[in-house]
């Protein structure tokens, strides 16, 4: 099967959609497809040279005031490239600029195409612009309501898309490497390093911008023998080493540099309310991890209410200071519901939920057949 992935990012970036899509290609390969992936132009000429297949960039420019994220350009290119394959489908991951010009063609060409909602839009607009909302959804609405089918990873996000007249949704998650991430590489000089006295080490991994929320960090960082430690970049870092005097600030890590620091935290917390699905709390479950998130969006999915962690209500500072106050007085619990979450995500697997996104496809593919007949 020959499938062109259209990504509005893909590595060097570092994100849940640049991931996702890159674990798509790997899998495709192994299971003896034939991908392309056409996304933004990147500064660095040699970013694909480990990429698994074929890339093809179109021109882009860093979002202003956000210089790691780019924007796709208009290009025929993309098109072309569609074309020049010899596409059988169109996988569109977290369509909205580069993904639009995508659907046309796919449109154009006749092709089936399938849409993987990743990134709540909306919520980003009215952070970052206090308004655009309306704008966001419509602009999704336009190439979700094109797709063959639409694959939401979480009940709340297909919820959303529902409630914005999006039809032929489907739910499809993200897997997680269950090696990569596990308990086993828990370390203890590095803890000695980031817990010289001891402290309870409570960990946020992410990207540092605005709709992360971050900040709501602070009251918790105040408890005694408590240590925040922060893991990601991103444009709120330099406000939020003011906020946080205390913290260990450790910048961008990746592969088993971060999975050591994730298994050598004693609590997860993450603080973002608008995630369609939430990688990292996955990542936290399989190192063994309990988990403090919003109960919201997609750690509703991902989280089970004290079984593999707590939920607090979003964007509620005091509500996630008494749960890392809660936890960090009960060492059994933080066990066990560590524990609990490596046993939930254990069959997470990009293999199993790559096989599961061919199945996707299949179904779209005979769907198109038997319309055609």
């Amino acid at each position: 099967m020959r499938v062109v992935i259209v990504t509005e990012s893909f590595p060097p970036d570092i994100n849940g959609v640049a991931h996702c899509a890159l674990q798509t290609a790997r899998h495709l390969v192994r299971r003896g497809h034939r991908p392309l992936v056409i996304a933004p132009a990147v500064p660095d000429p040699a970013a694909d040279a480990d990429a698994p297949c074929p890339v093809v960039r179109v021109p882009s420019l860093p979002l202003p005031g956000y210089a790691q994220v780019r924007v796709a350009l208009p290009s025929r290119r993309v098109a072309a490239a569609i074309a020049a394959h010899r596409a059988d489908l169109v996988h569109l991951a977290g369509p909205f600029v580069l993904g639009v010009r995508a659907m046309a063609a796919a449109t154009r060409l006749g092709l089936p195409a399938v849409a993987v909602y990743q990134t709540d839009l909306a919520g980003y607009a009215r952070t970052y612009v206090g308004t655009g909302e309306g704008t966001a959804w419509r602009r999704l609405r336009t190439v979700h309501g094109a797709a063959d089918r639409t694959l939401a990873p979480s009940r709340a996000a297909r919820r959303d898309l529902e409630a914005h007249g999006i039809e032929r949704i489907r739910l499809w998650g993200r897997g997680v490497d269950t090696v990569r991430f596990h308990p086993a590489h828990r370390d203890p000089a590095l803890r000695r390093e980031l817990a010289p006295d001891g402290e309870l080490l409570v960990g946020y991994v992410g990207r540092l911008a605005p709709e992360k929320r971050v900040d709501l960090l602070a009251a918790a960082g105040g408890l005694p023998g408590v240590r925040l430690v922060v893991v990601g970049d991103g444009p709120s870092g330099p406000g939020l080493r003011a906020r946080l005097p205390h913290a260990r600030f450790l910048g961008r890590r990746t592969g088993d540099d971060l999975a050591r620091i994730f298994a050598s935290l004693d609590v997860f917390a993450h603080t973002g309310p608008h995630e369609t699905f939430c990688q990292t709390v996955q990542e936290a479950m399989a190192s063994g991890l309990p988990v403090i998130a919003p109960a919201a969006g997609g750690p509703l999915d991902l989280v089970a209410h004290r079984r593999t962690g707590l939920l607090v209500p979003p964007e509620d500072p005091d509500a996630l200071r008494e749960a890392v106050a809660a936890l960090a007085a009960a060492p059994g619990l933080r066990a066990a519901y560590g524990r609990a979450g490596r046993a939930e995500v254990a069959g997470r697997t990009w293999e199993a939920l790559g096989d599961e996104l061919i199945g996707h496809y299949l179904e779209v593919l005979r769907e198109r057949t038997a319309v055609a007949a």
